[in-house]
């Protein structure tokens, strides 16, 4: 058996090299197509680059004093556990000022039973914690001397047994 091979006459391929960095843009099948495109995107990326940090400038929450910083905050955290210590995720802590009746701050655990509120510093509060099968909670917070709390919570189940 023989194999039949076909000679085939390979081209030559020549690649020009530019002359300018700018002569690959012009080129109609580049990626960016014509000169003008380039430019379009470089004054783009130039207002950017410029706008840069008054564009990416977090907004002011209701808990920030006028400066925009926490220096003024007080930090509620709490490790919120099951009766056999074992992380809450999912426990609700609400905190409200001890003269008022609304809630003003909440947050969820996370899956190790941790959450953290930041509300202003120099008053009392008062914070419930609520979790599905568990009884509710109630902690007095006294935000007038220092600048943060550490509470670690102990859910009982609604039952009292184990769950």
């Amino acid at each position: 058996m023989g194999t039949n091979w076909r000679k085939t006459k390979a081209k030559k391929r020549t690649t020009k090299i530019s002359s300018t960095p700018f002569e690959l843009f012009l080129h109609p099948l580049s990626p960016f197509g014509h000169l003008t495109y380039v430019r379009l995107i470089l004054v783009f990326l130039g207002v950017v680059w410029l706008a840069g940090p008054a564009a990416v400038s977090a907004p002011a929450t209701g808990t920030q004093n006028a400066g925009g910083t926490h220096a003024h905050d007080f930090l509620i955290f709490a490790t919120v556990f099951t009766n056999q210590g074992f992380a809450l995720p999912g426990a609700r802590i609400r905190v409200r000022h001890v003269e008022e009746k609304k809630f003003r701050w909440e947050a969820v655990s996370d899956h190790r039973g941790e959450l953290g509120i930041r509300v202003a510093r120099g008053g009392e509060y008062e914070m419930t914690i609520e979790a599905k099968g568990f009884k509710p909670e109630s902690r007095r917070i006294d935000a007038r001397e220092d600048n943060r709390t550490d509470l670690t919570i102990q859910m009982e189940p609604v039952g009292g047994g184990k769950r």
